[in-house]
């Protein structure tokens, strides 16, 4: 292949990859736009590509015949010729390798070049798979920090509650108290005003009084006692929200403080400064494979970059086996010597003072075989070394596209799971919410049930974020271009 002609084809596919995506008005949010910045910014992708333009040079380094040689001998004193006096000798020669050794040469260095763009496209796919990747461990840190704010907020209004009915634990105290005192003083007036006449009736109506008293007085005492627990609750359940609410506190500064990390992660895949902002959707939804998982498995052998750039440089060995089995033959070399003779006074001939030019014709005797056959041999050797390394690739990548998949239908069925687990938490939540606020019972019930939807929300962000980035590792698998 002409390499003006796969430079250009080259250019051009490399074009339509990069920058298509300019085309698609994606937003500033958007996952396609900080592909693109990735692609056109990224070191190792930039990196590869420029070793990938630098291999394409080397073909017509090596497909251009040796430079000739020109020698220029000048004589001090001319020497006596027959013909006349020699004061000069030019030779030039240029070398001609055998036949079909340059153009074994140029198709190892196309090859290679070749290998060099599979390396460059393996970079750039493994640079989109890694952006993604930390996409959906932002989206997951800042969806948990704002899931956490949730329920701090939540906690407030059980705090509120709490303190409403730890202020209203004391009244009820004194108004049972006060009941239980007066039920005795109001019998004992009665006391005096039914002796009259009625001794015995009376002192039987005293003996029944001072009955009851101590009967009203339990039952005050007893008031008081539930009023001391009640309000003795209260204050252990507003202790309890709050050790909650410092918890999550601490949880959210802690996702705040990974979440710089991550954001520092993703702006060096797009080599920008790492504090910078990176702006993401409200919601994430989920990607599509839009293929069968069967089909990822032959599409990831037949197009993977990796194993591409191992058949590509067991060709390019080929070729070099055929360019050093040609080096072992003759080189011809074709010449052509000039001599600049002057005149000689002591001569007649007719020759005298003519230029001589003579033909050459150079033969190199390539005698020494061991070199050659040595060449050979090591052509052969890392023939054999790099279908040992294709076939550790594939059972690599075979490896790797089993746990893509227990990722992706472990993520697909906890999506399922966790969605109908949050919005039924939730449900219950409310309820007991609603029913803490009019009776003040079961918050320990609604601490257990608010950590439940506290952590289903979070296996359901965490679910989401692994189920798109399964999808994404089995496109980078088979190599299926991010940027359409």
């Amino acid at each position: 292949m002409n390499s003006k002609s796969l430079s250009g084809l080259i250019s051009v596919i490399f074009a339509f990859l990069y920058f298509t995506a300019g085309n698609s008005q994606q937003g500033p949010d958007s996952l396609m736009h900080y592909l693109e910045i990735a692609a056109k910014n990224n070191p190792t992708v930039l990196q590869k590509f420029n070793e990938y333009q630098a291999a394409l040079q080397k073909v017509p380094q090596v497909g251009s015949l040796p430079d000739p040689e020109l020698n220029m001998g000048v004589f001090l004193s001319p020497m006596e010729l027959v013909s006349g006096n020699q004061v000069a000798d030019l030779r030039l020669m240029q070398m001609f390798p055998w036949f079909g050794t340059l153009r074994a040469a140029k198709d190892e260095m196309s090859l290679m070049a070749n290998a060099r763009f599979e390396s460059f496209r393996e970079a750039k796919l493994q640079v989109f798979y890694e952006v993604q990747q930390t996409w959906n461990e932002l989206y997951k840190v800042k969806q948990n920090i704002w899931i956490s704010e949730r329920n701090i907020e939540i906690l407030r209004t059980l705090e509120r509650l709490a303190l409403v009915r730890f202020k209203s634990a004391p009244l009820s105290n004194g108004s049972t108290s006060t009941s239980g005192s007066a039920m005795p003083t109001g019998v004992a007036r009665n006391t005096p005003g039914n002796s009259t006449g009625m001794g015995g009736m009376g002192g039987n109506a005293g003996s029944n009084a001072t009955a009851i008293s101590p009967n009203q007085s339990s039952q005050g005492m007893q008031g008081n006692s539930m009023g001391t627990s009640g309000g003795g609750a209260s204050l252990s359940d507003l202790y309890r929200i709050q050790i909650e609410i410092g918890e999550l506190v601490n949880n959210t500064a802690l996702l705040k403080n990974t979440e710089n990390t991550v954001v520092a992660k993703f702006n060096s895949y797009l080599n920008r400064p790492v504090m910078f902002p990176v702006t993401l959707p409200d919601s994430l939804s989920s990607e599509t494979l839009n293929i069968s998982l069967d089909a990822v498995s032959d599409s990831m052998l037949a197009n993977n970059p990796m194993l591409v750039m191992l058949l590509y440089e067991q060709q390019s060995l080929d070729s070099r086996k055929k360019m050093v089995t040609r080096m072992g033959y003759p080189m011809i070399g074709l010449g052509l010597n000039y001599s600049v003779i002057n005149k000689n006074e002591m001569v007649t001939s007719g020759m005298n003072g003519k230029d001589m030019i003579m033909p050459m014709v150079t033969v190199t005797l390539p005698v020494y075989r061991k070199k050659y056959r040595a060449m050979q041999a090591e052509a052969d050797l890392l023939k054999s070394a790099t279908a040992q390394n294709y076939t550790a690739s594939a059972n690599s990548l075979k490896t790797e596209y089993f746990q893509a998949v227990q990722l992706y239908q472990d993520a697909q069925r906890r999506v399922v799971l966790y969605a109908n687990q949050s919005l039924l938490a939730g449900k219950s939540l409310d309820i007991m919410i609603k029913s803490f606020a009019t009776s003040g019972t079961g918050l320990t019930d609604i601490l257990r049930v608010r950590q439940q939807t506290l952590d289903y929300d979070y296996k359901q962000t965490e679910a989401l974020a692994d189920f798109n980035t399964a999808v994404a590792w089995l496109k980078r698998l088979m190599a299926q271009q991010q940027i359409q």
